[in-house]
């Protein structure tokens, strides 16, 4: 397996996550309507990566973005994970653990102070994962994001210093 970084919009990139917004549909009935635009993962105000496999295909993304304070409770110093995603094939091999591992060094490379995300009750993979790498739960009158007010939303942090 390979892991390289690559545009958000870079055909590989769009492929894969065109499959994590199908996953979403079949998990939570409607896609991730966060608005992404790909000059918020070139560095150095955010990453995006792909792993490929021995092959060469595309089978797990994703990618980290600058945020600072705001209203959808974001704080200065913040690095948001996006678009974390492994094809069914490539499951149990890894690979999120890898890309996370490198997602959180580089913001902390470049001066982001925690790592945020939000996931959902209908991802429980995702939340067993971030658990067990040292993310820690919010209050719900803590969570961030598009989704902080609705009920299956879950969201994590994580000290990058």
């Amino acid at each position: 397996m390979e892991i390289r970084p690559v545009a958000y919009d870079h055909p590989d990139a769009v492929k894969l996550n065109d499959q994590v917004q199908i996953e979403y549909t079949e998990r939570y009935g409607e896609q991730d309507l966060t608005p992404l635009d790909p000059a918020m993962f070139a560095p150095p105000l955010g990453l995006f990566l792909i792993a490929y496999d021995d092959e060469g295909f595309p089978v797990a993304t994703g990618g980290w973005r600058t945020q600072r304070a705001s209203e959808e409770n974001y704080a200065d110093g913040d690095a948001e994970l996006k678009r974390m995603y492994v094809t069914p094939a490539a499951r149990g091999l890894g690979l999120a653990r890898r890309i996370l591992a490198l997602l959180e060094a580089d913001a902390r490379t470049v001066g982001r102070t925690r790592m945020v995300l939000e996931t959902g009750t209908e991802q429980p993979e995702a939340i067993a994962l971030y658990a067990s790498e040292g993310y820690a739960p919010t209050l719900h009158s803590e969570r961030f994001g598009l989704y902080r007010t609705t009920e299956e939303s879950r969201c994590f942090t994580k000290p990058l210093i």
